[in-house]
């Protein structure tokens, strides 16, 4: 899939097409373990990380949380889902694998990732900044070119995403950001226009409850940053 085909190609059409490739993927046996930080903290084997980005989590369940109230099922495949939204770049890579099955990646799984703006704005209606799709290729891989999301509503600052092994089932849950990485980007513009919460992440309790498990790990990349984040599925 081209990095910014922004063709309105639809998610069950492509998973249905995946046919033998998804299920021969499925049977490829995860890279040489790393040792990473697992939702407990402890050593773990994952799929090796791409070069240059933060710690990647190790290969567990990932924790499932709702999708919250501005989830658009656009079927928009893109890579880059900036739009020309300000903000400090981000690089999202992310790795599908199933745990019930020895860790192994998943080939052609749709990924849906969205999120607020510098302003703490999701899109609706027929705007669609901020939201995207990606398929996985055979290595469970997929990448998306956003920007930091900003703060709202007494919420820790987040990344919803959706992953959908097959037609039939599909994983809900949201990534989260390490505070003193967000003080240091709200202090940026365009964010710094408004004055950001001084404990971003405390004020939600579902940061509390699993963001120990869902922090991203953020490395400068550029005049951004980058992350990579091992999602398992049962």
């Amino acid at each position: 899939m081209a990095e910014n085909d922004t063709s309105r190609t639809s998610r069950r059409t492509v998973l249905l097409a995946a046919g033998s490739a998804g299920a021969a993927a499925l049977t490829a046996a995860c890279s040489g373990p790393v040792a990473t930080r697992g939702a407990a903290g402890q050593p773990s084997a994952s799929p090796p990380r791409p070069s240059g980005t933060g710690s990647t989590p190790a290969c567990v369940l990932t924790t499932e949380a709702g999708a919250g109230p501005y989830y658009l099922d656009l079927d928009r495949v893109r890579s880059d889902i900036t739009e020309g939204r300000g903000g400090v770049p981000l690089r999202l890579d992310l790795t599908v694998v199933r745990v019930s099955a020895g860790c192994r990646p998943i080939a052609e799984a749709t990924v849906d990732v969205w999120h607020a703006d510098a302003s703490g704005d999701y899109s609706t209606g027929t705007a669609t900044f901020l939201r995207g799709s990606q398929v996985t290729d055979g290595t469970g891989r997929c990448v998306f070119r956003t920007i930091v999301p900003g703060w709202y509503a007494g919420l820790a600052p987040h990344i919803h995403f959706k992953v959908h092994p097959d037609t039939r089932t599909e994983t809900t849950s949201q990534f989260f950001f390490p505070e003193g990485f967000l003080v240091k980007v709200y202090a940026r513009r365009p964010y710094s226009r408004r004055p950001a919460p001084e404990h971003p992440n405390q004020r939600d309790s579902r940061y509390r409850s699993s963001g120990a498990a869902m922090t991203l790990a953020p490395s400068p990349d550029g005049d951004g940053y980058r992350a990579a984040y091992t999602v398992g599925i049962a």
